[in-house]
């Protein structure tokens, strides 16, 4: 069966190979032989704007793809003009999430503007959208009119709430499908109002389940030599991430309420208010929570039989976590994160942003990326989260001026002439930065 594997494994990434130089991409290496990233040579045509899209293409990018970036000339993606803070002239929120990536500034609203973007989609191996549903169709850029031209094109769609159904046609934002996902219920604290998460998970789960079926796009057309369209929703995408709590419901119709940082089958699982600060504490066991009791130096809770299990725990909430908050009240977040150490507990403490970049294993996780940007200069951003042995995912390029690359691109991609390229520039069907 190994072997049987082996072969299979091995045909694939053949297959994937010629496709790629029967195309003119990418000679592709043998796997594990050298540095090689492994979406070098992939190309992504990205029309996507604000979060969830340019988030799923930042992380292609750092795989080594070539993503194309199509914005809208002199403004560009909505979220450049998202601030303060601002630097330079860029705004902080659009520097975050459109690292590696060349910028073309089109006008598809021009009538040759849609044959530009299907001519790029033919060079490319993947097409990343997040318009209200049916709206490229008009342009003839929707999946059935890009797929006849291109049938190898992973067309991925980012929409709110899918490409059919009663509300498909709403806008999709972060906080509203957080709310008709039922995020915004869970989210809180017990007994008040609804609280947003203080970054748009929905919109960052979306785009990573984006991302990760646009890899499994490439692997079936490595299977099949045909393209597919990737259905990607926020709704979707955030009812998925439910999980327990959607489960607690499905399948004991529970239904789930706002706990603060504290969680609803497990006790102690919360923040607890230090002398300064917070301090975060987890016993997911019965030997963990005697662990506490002793750190704490309150060993007649080992023995109580109200707090025996687990069980009894979340039945005797309300008491235990009393017993709880007046204790950790006497010391410092410091002093209690020096008791805790070693202790086998999970444990820490809530950091400020400006303490999560001191934390010393946030440092030695390399999660802070510089690059040097063409007008701001030097720029820090989240870096990647993921580590490989294999490549290093380390010299990104910074992201792009509203189209900084056009021409670049007309050029080398398409092999527009200098004559033509100068005609579309002069009607403003495209714009070019220039860099200084």
């Amino acid at each position: 069966m190994a072997g049987e594997m082996m072969i299979i494994g091995r045909s694939c990434w053949q297959r994937l190979s010629l496709h790629f130089r029967g195309r003119g991409l990418h000679s592709c290496s043998q796997p594990g032989i050298g540095l090689v990233r492994p979406l070098e040579g992939v190309k992504i045509l990205d029309l996507t704007r604000v979060l969830a899209g340019p988030f799923a293409t930042m992380i292609l990018g750092d795989l080594g793809a070539e993503v194309i970036k199509v914005e809208r000339p002199g403004s560009g993606d909505d979220t450049r003009s998202w601030g303060p803070p601002f630097v330079g002239s860029e705004s902080a929120y659009f520097l975050s999430v459109n690292r590696n990536k060349k910028s073309i500034a089109v006008n598809i609203k021009d009538p040759k503007g849609p044959r530009i973007v299907r001519e790029l989609a033919a060079a490319c191996d993947v097409f990343v959208e997040n318009y209200i549903p049916g709206k490229l169709a008009e342009m003839g850029l929707g999946y059935e009119d890009v797929s006849k031209i291109a049938p190898h094109i992973i067309y991925c769609s980012i929409t709110g709430y899918g490409q059919t159904g009663p509300m498909f046609q709403r806008a999709g934002y972060d906080s509203v499908a957080a709310g008709v996902s039922g995020l915004l219920h869970i989210t809180g604290p017990q007994g008040g109002d609804p609280v947003r998460p203080g970054v748009a998970m929905t919109d960052l789960a979306t785009g990573l389940y984006a991302h990760g079926a646009i890899m499994s796009g490439l692997l079936q057309r490595c299977k099949t030599g045909k393209g597919l369209h990737i259905d990607c929703n926020l709704l979707s995408s955030q009812v998925a991430c439910l999980t327990y709590i959607a489960a607690n419901y499905l399948s004991g119709t529970i239904e789930a309420e706002r706990w603060g940082t504290a969680h609803a089958s497990i006790v102690p699982y919360q923040a607890f208010k230090t002398k300064d600060g917070y301090f975060v504490l987890g016993a997911g066991n019965d030997q963990q929570f005697i662990t506490v009791c002793k750190i704490l130096k309150l060993p007649e809770l080992c023995i109580d039989s109200k707090y025996k299990t687990n069980k009894l725990r979340v039945k005797h909430r309300k008491e235990l976590v009393g017993i709880l908050s007046v204790r950790f009240l006497e010391k410092m977040t410091e002093e209690w994160l020096q008791l805790f150490e070693g202790s086998g507990v999970p444990y820490g403490p809530i950091n400020s942003i400006k303490q999560v970049f001191s934390e010393p294993q946030v440092i030695h996780n390399g999660l802070v990326l510089e690059m040097d940007h063409p007008t701001a200069g030097k720029i820090s951003v989240p870096g990647p989260a993921v580590r490989y042995d294999g490549f290093n995912l380390s010299n990104a390029k910074p992201p792009p001026l509203v189209g900084q690359h056009t021409v670049e691109v007309l050029k080398n991609t398409l092999g527009y002439s200098e004559d033509y390229i100068s005609e579309l520039l002069t009607a403003r069907t495209v714009a070019q930065h220039e860099v200084c």
